[in-house]
């Protein structure tokens, strides 16, 4: 698989860390990975961006940008508040191909969920993986309120004739609530895709040597990794309710 696009049910979720996390796999097994953000926002010129995040934690071979916004908008908001050309789905697509004809993965991760605007015409991330044909990967929160977003995400997909790679949880936390841990069976049939993953908390704030030595262990063998969600899930199960 040459490309697979990253989205996400929201903002602030965990999407760099997934990207990070898939890249560090890859990279490790001898891919050479370039990472896509199609539109950066609320970064300022000096500062890095998600795709620099990702070669830093990950070793990933390459990054690029199309567009970089000042304000922490989505991204055809900021680009219009911003006076700048925004980042339409086509040079997406273009831009993705052009990484692929040098690199064995190029992983595109998106702004916030899959139908935020784009552009003026109302492109969105949905529109740039038509494009390419590539598979999305779903990134999601853990707790209460996951299975609707993850649940919409998937029908939007469906209805574009897009295929889910499968969920991954964005941020697994260090105590997980009653509503955490029964998502971990629910996420799948929420989804109609397989849960390939959990990252847990804080990952991004780790030695990049540490996160690259970790990072198999939080994906599963569809993503390069090891982690094993059947026995995750049965080790984090809730007691069953007896009233």
């Amino acid at each position: 698989m040459t490309v697979i696009v990253v989205s996400g049910t929201g903002t602030e979720i965990g999407k760099t860390v997934v990207t990070a996390a898939v890249a560090a796999v890859a990279t490790a097994a001898g891919k050479s990975v370039a990472v896509l953000k199609p539109a950066q926002t609320g970064v300022g010129p000096e500062e890095r961006g998600d795709a620099d995040e990702v070669v830093l934690l990950s070793g990933a071979a390459a990054s690029a940008e199309l567009g970089r916004f000042p304000e922490p908008l989505a991204p055809g908001t900021a680009a219009r508040r911003a006076g700048l050309a925004p980042v339409g789905p086509r040079e997406v697509a273009e831009a993705a191909r052009k990484l692929a004809e040098g690199h064995d993965l190029v992983l595109v991760e998106g702004a916030g969920g899959l139908l935020v605007r784009f552009d003026e015409e109302g492109g969105t991330l949905a529109d740039a993986a038509a494009l390419l044909g590539a598979p999305v990967l779903v990134v999601a929160p853990a707790g209460l309120g996951t299975l609707n977003g993850v649940s919409l995400t998937a029908e939007a997909l469906r209805a574009r004739g897009i295929e889910q790679f499968g969920v991954v949880v964005g941020s697994w936390p260090d105590a997980p609530d009653l509503a955490a841990r029964c998502n971990l069976g629910d996420l799948p049939e929420a989804a109609g895709a397989p849960l390939l993953g959990a990252v847990p908390q804080g990952s991004g704030a780790l030695d990049p040597a540490e996160f690259r030595a970790a990072a198999g262990g939080w994906l599963a063998p569809a993503l390069g990794g090891t982690w094993d969600g059947a026995a995750f899930a049965q080790a984090q199960a809730a007691p069953v309710f007896v009233g």
